[in-house]
């Protein structure tokens, strides 16, 4: 059974869209108009979006880099480093929620603009925190604090870029946007130690000229889309689906592991084997940045929830790997067990968004099979999925606020990460067990909740 969305008139293939500002009529789900003009749209607007949310998570991601590199003037112990990395990560994901909503309300290109000229205040803090040795603790995690305001842009660009795609695309399209964005992790894991050896400022100085090329670009060659236009209390109606929050707990297994192994693997790596070269630490964030569109290519051709159940068996093997390469002292083990743990999280990140919205089309669907929703069923799936892309992204993210405290805490208490990463494991036993139960039973799928087998569930 194929998913048609219901005409819309005036939105015909020959009709041009505008280069800036508003698009009043837009309908990817037409097939003439996507050919004629709405591809080639929707693919400039995720390009520069792209751009902003890249930077993004460079700047939400600066810290984990910054602490490694303080030298002894700042005299922090390792408890409260891991708490400079894991405070952005909690203000990032507490951001996601206004985040989402602020594209519903400014528009797409709009926030795009504030959110990029906001990354200034994380840029700037940053740089006189490093500039002043003698700050206090207090105000030094407090301004690292701020970095959250980059892990806010990850849920505005998804929720927009939701907007912009035909459901057939969804998954690839999405999975490039946020692929684009976590590199920033990678990126900035890589470039920042290279340019601090000039001198710690160029860790916050040498982002500013790009954060206003990209507000630039925003500016200049992105759109707003009337169809994204919502009140927020209808948005608010998917916290009463189950869906919603099936889904966010998942993302947390997925995303809460990506962004939390990100930002904790430089100190980890640093406090677990003190001889290896730091440099080293972004090929993890880069493996799972790479392996993220991977995912949602796959989701889109053999469906998301078996993509997302192959991840957690392979994140929790990945997890009894670290343990093992930490207790045999292996570095080459220990590092490869993360690669794989970063690799299967960026693919888990891309499958289990491409289900978001594969989920609420089918359920619309099937609500309006049976009378219980009007023609406008697909415009409120949208509505939908985007809010819940947020929300499930914010509480996914507070993941990565857990992951790297747990790992302080059991240093703290034990010495090493043995019972941290026994407890992650035991997430993604939980996580697996709820995928299966709620989309893989063939019960579920054929009887309960038939719609979703064919909407690439």
């Amino acid at each position: 059974m194929t998913i048609t969305a219901p005409p819309t008139p005036a939105a015909s293939a020959g009709q041009p869209a505008a280069r800036r500002g508003w698009i009043t009529d837009w309908d990817p789900e037409n097939e003439e108009f996507w050919a004629a003009t709405g591809k080639r749209v929707a693919n400039r607007n995720l390009a520069f979006s792209v751009l902003a949310e890249h930077l993004g998570f460079s700047t939400w991601l600066l810290w984990s880099v910054v602490v490694v590199a303080l030298p002894a003037s700042f005299a922090y112990t390792v408890d409260q480093k891991f708490w400079l990395v894991a405070l952005p990560n909690l203000v990032g994901a507490l951001m996601r929620l206004p985040y989402t909503f602020a594209v519903t309300f400014f528009g797409g290109r709009n926030w795009t603009v504030i959110s990029a000229l906001l990354l200034l205040i994380p840029l700037g803090g940053l740089m006189y925190v490093v500039t002043h040795p003698g700050t206090p603790y207090e105000l030094a995690l407090l301004l690292a604090a701020t970095a959250g305001l980059g892990g806010g842009n990850f849920a505005s660009s998804m929720t927009n870029i939701s907007f912009f795609y035909p459901e057939r695309a969804k998954g690839t399209a999405l999975g490039l946007n946020a692929a684009g964005g976590n590199l920033g992790t990678s990126v900035v894991q890589f470039s920042v130690p290279i340019v601090v050896s000039a001198g710690l400022v160029y860790a916050g100085l040498m982002w500013v000229p790009f954060v206003l090329l990209a507000a630039v670009c925003a500016y200049l060659f992105m759109n707003n889309l009337r169809v994204a236009q919502a009140p927020v209390r209808q948005q608010l109606t998917t916290l009463k689906r189950t869906h919603t929050w099936v889904m966010s707990f998942l993302y947390i297994g997925t995303f809460g592991s990506f962004i939390g192994y990100s930002a904790a693997f430089p100190l980890l790596l640093k406090t677990q084997f003190p001889d290896a070269s730091a440099k080293v630490a972004f090929t993890g964030a880069l493996a799972g940045s790479l392996a993220r569109p991977i995912g949602g290519w796959l989701s889109d051709r053999i469906g998301g929830a078996r993509v997302t159940a192959a991840m957690y068996v392979i994140m929790g093997l990945g997890s009894l790997g670290v343990i093992y390469a930490v207790d045999h002292r292996s570095f080459a083990g220990f590092l490869g067990a993360f690669l794989v743990l970063f690799a299967a999280a960026g693919a888990g990140n891309g499958s289990t968004y491409r289900m978001i919205p594969a989920i609420f089309t089918a359920k619309a669907a099937e609500a309006h099979k049976a009378g219980k929703i009007g023609d406008n069923w697909l415009a409120q799936a949208k509505r939908e999925s985007a809010a819940t892309l947020g929300i499930a992204g914010a509480i996914g993210a507070m993941g990565g606020f857990y992951l790297p405290r747990a790992i302080g805490d059991s240093i703290k208490a034990t010495g090493g990460v043995s019972t941290a990463f026994t407890v992650f494991f035991g997430l993604y036993v939980a996580c697996l067990v709820v995928t299966w139960w709620c989309y893989l039973r063939k019960r579920v799928l054929n009887e309960r909740v038939p719609s979703l087998a064919y909407a690439g569930v």
